[in-house]
């Protein structure tokens, strides 16, 4: 669960995005091989991709009420609902298209409200304490939203989610919010570091996961990232990892003390 973070970036995502991108750079060594359906050449796909977008199931929105929940009098309404479970639905579809599996849109439904009321109780506790934000803390924690989307600096990340349909002012509030939920889990767990042995362990655990992913296949030449290389991406990971876990605490003891109402 990935409390921490609202619609317009998650860091522990962007860091798995970049170190599944690196072990996976070691696939650049079979050229015109990548990233096609049934090992089809590059440029023959549509017709596969032209059966799979037509078999795409649709996303289950019947009795979805206008307002799906309240936490402590502030509602989660139908239509901030209804996107969020659409995109999710989506990216869980495709994946079930690779495997098979049927989406579980009830499970998937309620995974997506509980996701919504957790981030919403942490944004009413981190705006109701007194934490002091200053413009640097802002300007320090878009620098690292826009390096973790990879993007070459904070006006080219505004410029994409401005795209997107949402303005500077909404996007600096919802940083705002971020600094301070940062300050929450400082205030509950104190500075959040990892030592080399886990950093070590999670890098040897990558390369299992690769040499497993890679089974059968040549792998002598292949340009496998080393440690070093990637370290910053494993060190962000494994931060953000012990960062939800303190959240979801925090989770657990404001739903505990608040009025949480589910209407779904």
């Amino acid at each position: 669960m990935n409390l921490n973070k609202k619609w317009f970036v998650s860091l522990s995502l962007a860091a798995v995005v970049s170190i599944t991108a690196a072990c996976n750079g070691v696939n650049n060594g079979n050229e015109g091989e990548g990233n096609n359906l049934d090992g089809d050449p590059a440029g023959n796909n549509e017709e596969a991709m032209g059966e799979i977008e037509m078999e795409m199931p649709e996303p289950d929105l019947d009795g979805v009420p206008d307002v799906v929940a309240e936490v402590n009098g502030q509602e989660i309404l139908k239509e901030d609902f209804e996107a969020t479970y659409v995109g999710q639905f989506q990216q869980m579809a495709m994946q079930g298209q690779m495997t098979g599996e049927e989406v579980d849109q009830s499970a998937l439904k309620q995974r997506v409200i509980e996701n919504m009321v957790g981030t919403e109780l942490l944004d009413q506790e981190a705006n109701s304490s007194d934490f002091d934000v200053t413009e640097n803390d802002i300007a320090a924690k878009l620098d690292e939203i826009a390096s973790h989307n990879g993007m070459d600096s904070a006006e080219e990340f505004l410029m994409a989610v401005e795209a997107q349909g949402m303005n500077e002012e909404d996007v600096m509030a919802e940083i705002e919010t971020q600094v301070k939920i940062d300050q929450l889990i400082v205030r509950e767990a104190g500075e959040i570091q990892v030592t080399e042995e886990e950093l070590q362990a999670f890098y040897d655990d990558l390369l299992a996961q690769q040499e497993q992913m890679m089974a059968g296949e040549d792998t002598d030449e292949l340009d496998i990232p080393t440690f070093e290389e990637i370290r910053p991406n494993l060190e962000a990971e494994l931060v953000s990892q012990q960062e939800n876990e303190v959240l979801q605490t925090i989770v657990a003891n404001l739903r505990e003390s608040g009025d949480v109402v589910i209407h779904l």
